[in-house]
């Protein structure tokens, strides 16, 4: 996993490395967006092949009673939008942390790895009370509401979200996050925001692409997370969809150690220890994009699952 999300965060810092080098003065705000939005737009792309393909190569979960979830034909705007803020909202943090002198060259790689360790547990925490608040506080549950439509998600949901919602899970969260570390001390210059929120991001594909394998969320810390039973992998969101609506459980997203604190797990159901083979281990392609005339088909998602069963949907529309 480290190996396929640093790949893919160090592909814009070498085009601006070489930008850089080869023309001898600082890339300007507007190619600086230009490059890490495409590298986003296809990061994103590469990564929701990725685990479609994963799925149909390993299952899904819970899929001996239901297929994953569709993207509904009424919310293909709410999901193009939604997708959209995610990608530019994320972008605009850039600036914030873009100090006019700064090239990928400066990076301090000594401290990367605890960035990297510190920011999704920081992160984590905004979160965390962020997500809480929106399932337990009437007035706020309105707008995340649209992101629990899916009781089954796939990857497409990742940012099936509301406008509201959107803003502030991909502005405020990351910008706190941001904040408390640089309070802190540590540089977190463009680099190393650019490298700590693509762990977050590989984590929000996961958590949503119901593939049943034993998937932790990458950080250098997870051997210390999985000691205090702490790590936060692909069921334990699954479960949150599943047995969520207004109050819910497993509210973090990078990792369990808030809902461990706060007494918000779920029991995992069949990721158990008893259930996991860990002989069998899954490879990821570094690219996973197909060359072909489409990129996405949501029929085929829709349709293509391994089926283990169907989703039986009551009058009401709900399972």
């Amino acid at each position: 996993m480290h190996r396929w999300i640093l790949s893919h965060a160090l592909i814009p810092l070498a085009i601006h490395h070489a930008y850089v080098s080869y023309m001898g003065k600082l890339m300007g705000p507007i190619s600086t967006f230009f490059v890490y939005t495409t590298s986003t737009l296809l990061t994103m792309f590469d990564g929701a092949h990725l685990f479609r393909n994963l799925a149909y190569s390993y299952g899904v979960l819970d899929g001996d009673k239901c297929q994953r979830d569709d993207v509904p034909g009424c919310g293909v705007r709410t999901l193009f939008d939604s997708f959209f803020l995610s990608t530019i909202s994320r972008i605009m943090l850039i600036f914030l942390s873009y100090p006019i002198d700064e090239t990928p060259a400066s990076m301090n790689l000594v401290w990367l790895p605890i960035e990297i360790s510190l920011y999704g547990i920081i992160y984590d925490f905004w979160f965390y009370w962020y997500h809480r608040l929106l399932h337990e506080v009437d007035g706020l549950w309105q707008y995340h509401r649209t992101h629990h439509l899916t009781k089954h998600p796939n990857v497409l949901l990742t940012t099936y979200f509301s406008l509201e919602e959107g803003v502030f899970s991909t502005l405020a969260c990351p910008f706190l996050s941001w904040s408390s570390l640089k309070f802190m001390g540590l540089p977190m210059g463009l680099s190393e925001w650019w490298i700590c929120n693509s762990y977050i991001t590989f984590t929000e594909f996961a958590g949503h692409s119901g593939v049943r394998v034993y998937g932790s969320s990458p950080s250098p810390l997870t051997w210390l997370l999985r000691h205090f039973d702490a790590e936060i992998i692909i069921e334990d969101h699954d479960l949150h969809h599943r047995n969520g609506w207004r109050k819910s459980g497993n509210y973090g997203k990078h990792t369990r150690l808030w809902d461990r604190i706060f007494g918000t797990c779920y029991a995992r159901i069949e990721c158990l220890e008893r259930n996991i083979d860990y002989s069998n281990q899954v490879n990821l392609p570094l690219i996973s994009i197909p060359f072909r005339s489409h990129f996405v088909s949501t029929k085929l998602v829709k349709n293509d699952w391994p089926k283990r069963g169907r989703a039986q949907v009551d009058p009401d529309g709900t399972e």
